[in-house]
């Protein structure tokens, strides 16, 4: 195993693009029909780059790498060894690598937690990258903390991130997120919020918070794994995994799409829709398309390398076909 690189080994493994539906698991042939869905974007290899769209007068890719992966913050409902394993494969250098592959296909932010600054500026330094940076701010739950750590480490723009911001609208300190957007625009970067909670984006919206870009979990609710509808409830997402089946268990992020999709038709902010594929549970060729048509101007995804090229081709399919035929929200990035 030593003499096959590990690019050579998935290339070769039963998982690789391209295997033989005759060779694959029943679980991997059931996926696949899964994802075959009538009137979803073809994913035709184009080999094209990304478009792009403005927050605050930056350029944007409409795809962005999230962080979660590199990180090792991989959500996996009740698979324990998840998170290490991706943490183990992520080696600097393999990110070097993903990263590389993002910016060939014109993909120019990367989402990330503070922590990562190390990691993101030996990229700049070491591996001539490119790629800016979209920092959520969270340290240690001190967000000004966390505002002023990015800041030192490069970040282009800054959030709340979506956790922190649930917690202090739940608990009644909205006035610490304001907080921070006035901390964030005073370096001149661009503020956001985000929230897995719709009531989160409505409270803000509500105390006259504005800020200059918002992000919001987008996804079907149609998959597997998805909490029952009559079990869902509010701030599900920093409340707890529960012990109970059918109940929330690092299993859903979006409680409320059709909501979350009516009320973000009257926000003027752009829409950085994430966990897009509900943590891996939705295809992408059912996720990216449905989350730019019902209002999403960017779409934040965590992807593995061997997934990267794929993913973009699906994208801009998506994007295009969206352009095309139209959408409900008015484009606002």
């Amino acid at each position: 195993m030593d003499s096959i690189g590990r690019r050579k080994f998935l290339g070769r493994g039963l998982l690789a693009s391209g295997a033989a539906i005759g060779l694959q698991s029943f679980e991997e042939r059931h996926l696949v029909a899964h994802a075959e869905v009538p009137g979803a974007a073809p994913a035709a290899p184009s080999g094209s780059q990304i478009p792009k769209g403005k927050i605050a007068g930056m350029e944007v890719s409409r795809v962005i790498c999230g962080g979660n992966l590199i990180g090792g913050w991989a959500h996996s409902r009740d698979l324990m060894y998840v998170s290490p394993l991706v943490k183990a494969y992520h080696t600097d250098e393999k990110v070097f690598e993903t990263l590389r592959l993002a910016e060939g296909r014109g993909i120019n932010m990367l989402l990330g937690n503070p922590s990562a600054d190390r990691v993101i500026n030996d990229y700049w330094k070491k591996a001539g990258g490119k790629i800016q940076w979209i920092s959520d701010c969270a340290l240690r739950g001190d967000v000004i903390a966390g505002v002023n750590r990015s800041l030192d480490g490069g970040a282009a723009m800054l959030y709340v991130q979506g956790g922190i911001a649930d917690m202090l609208v739940r608990d009644g300190k909205i006035d610490e997120i304001d907080n921070a957007l006035q901390v964030i625009r005073k370096a001149k970067k661009p503020a956001g919020i985000g929230a897995h909670s719709l009531d989160t984006i409505k409270e803000c919206v509500a105390a006259g918070l504005e800020p200059d870009f918002w992000m919001k979990t987008l996804h079907r609710d149609d998959y597997w794994s998805a909490t029952p509808k009559e079990n869902r409830a509010e701030f599900d997402e920093v409340s707890g995994n529960k012990p109970e089946h059918g109940k929330h268990h690092d299993n859903m992020w979006c409680t409320d799409a059709p909501g979350t999709v009516e009320f973000m038709k009257g926000l003027k902010a752009p829409w950085i829709a994430f966990k897009t594929l509900a943590a891996g549970a939705i295809h992408p060729k059912r996720a990216f398309q449905w989350a730019f048509e019902n209002g999403a101007d960017f779409i934040c995804v965590g992807m593995f390398d061997f997934q990267l090229q794929e993913n973009c081709d699906i994208a801009l399919n998506a994007f295009a076909a969206v352009q095309k035929a139209g959408r409900p929200r008015e484009w606002m990035g």
